[in-house]
């Protein structure tokens, strides 16, 4: 049996015989970064200054809000034979030396930078360990922000909300949709369909932004309509980027490939591609995220360091990061709806749509919700984000997309 597989055996008895085992020995899986490198960042008023890293202790994240940690695996570039980790330069470390030289925003700022996660023997173990680490830190309300190697890491990440018991849901930004059913297709684009064939299935919705169909397989796209997840292609971005953030807004976790960004404003990946969202669009993306009171993790992936000569597309990433970081420290906590936090609106139906359909409006945010009936009656409603264009169909006697989407999904 392999070593991921063997942890994930016996963390849960593990965490229950000894409670502060996941803190004791988080680090036997991550490498300390260069103390000489990093004590350079610590300017004044910078995000370095505020972020306790691992170089010597390692960092007390169960205090912390939000947990970096860099994952130089790229065997999800290769065939699935490749067995032996790769000596990569490592992408987290251009983000980090960028991240750290931005100045700190407003309000407080609790974050921790876990160092590089060490592969596994396998692409499996190292998926594994993604799992755990990523289901120990949000069992502590602690945010992981992966800056990864390939895309196919997302399938770790997602692993790692097995544990919840619950269903969860999915958001994706991605040039193409990473689904085939090519048996000589590398493991970075096929890793959602091992997402939608894993056992147990507790994915209840998929959101695909930024797409190109030039890029993506006709029966990709049909899979997809069939499953009535949402897909948005880069166009439809470029038209209205606000239109994203009830996409993002219903995230348990989000996940990035760099790829997604026109080659302009990020050229560290392959192959080069001039269209796609900008740099600004990214980071309005990322802004949503951080603000999604129900989001628990991001990950970053694809980033080439080699082929980003003047560090613009690390640049770029770290840009991410401070606004998914502002975001987060901008958070309302708006999870109750029976609360005076809400103004409720009841719009009447005819004919053969609902009798009535029922939005929720933040009062302090300014942000819609709708309440979705499931087609049997023993299984409730289900409240869902979405944005006042959708309220303003349903007052033309429109039945919204999204509506019918999510109805599709809860039976």
């Amino acid at each position: 049996m392999s070593g991921g597989n063997l942890f994930q055996l016996l963390l849960p008895l593990l965490l229950q015989t000894f409670p502060d085992y996941s803190y004791m020995n988080l680090s036997i899986f991550f490498e300390p970064l260069n103390e000489d490198m990093y004590a350079a960042l610590n300017k004044p008023r910078t995000l370095g200054a505020y972020i306790n890293r691992f170089v010597g202790k390692f960092p007390d994240w169960r205090t912390a809000d939000i947990a970096l940690i860099g994952v130089n695996e790229v065997r999800g570039l290769d065939t699935e034979e490749a067995s032996e980790p790769k000596a990569v330069p490592a992408p987290a470390r251009a983000v980090r030396q960028k991240l750290y030289n931005l100045n700190k925003g407003t309000g407080r700022c609790q974050l921790v930078d876990l160092g590089n996660l060490r592969p596994g023997i396998t692409l499996e173990d190292t998926y594994l360990r993604l799992k755990e680490i990523v289901e120990v830190l949000i069992s502590y309300n602690t945010i992981p922000v992966i800056i990864g190697g390939s895309h196919d890491l997302e399938y770790g990440q997602y692993l790692g909300y097995e544990h919840l018991d619950r269903v969860v849901n999915m958001v994706t930004v991605d040039s193409s949709v990473d689904m085939t059913e090519d048996p000589e297709a590398t493991p970075n684009k096929k890793q959602l369909r091992k997402i939608l064939m894993h056992e147990p299935n507790y994915l209840f919705s998929l959101g695909q932004i930024g797409y190109q169909s030039y890029l993506v397989e006709p029966e990709v796209m049909a899979t997809l309509e069939k499953l009535h997840f949402e897909a948005y292609r880069v166009g439809e971005v470029h038209r209205n980027v606000q239109e994203m953030e009830p996409v993002v807004r219903v995230a348990d976790l989000l996940t990035f490939d760099v790829s997604a960004i026109r080659h302009q404003d990020a050229p560290g990946y392959e192959p080069a591609n001039p269209f796609g969202l900008t740099g600004e669009e990214a980071c309005q993306i990322c802004w949503y995220a951080g603000l999604n009171d129900t989001l628990t993790s991001l990950g970053i992936y694809e980033y080439n360091p080699e082929l980003d000569n003047r560090g613009l597309t690390a640049m770029t990433i770290a840009t991410m990061i401070w606004y998914f970081v502002e975001g987060f420290y901008h958070r309302k906590n708006e999870l109750t709806f029976n609360s005076k936090q809400f103004t409720k609106y009841a719009v009447a139906f005819n004919d053969d749509n609902p009798d009535r359909m029922i939005f929720y409006k933040s009062k302090s945010s300014e942000k819609w919700w709708l309440e979705v009936e499931a087609l049997s009656s023993d299984k409730g409603s289900r409240i869902v984000p979405c944005s006042y264009e959708d309220y303003l169909q349903a007052i033309k006697g429109e039945v919204p997309n999204r509506w019918i989407l999510t109805q599709a999904r809860i039976g």
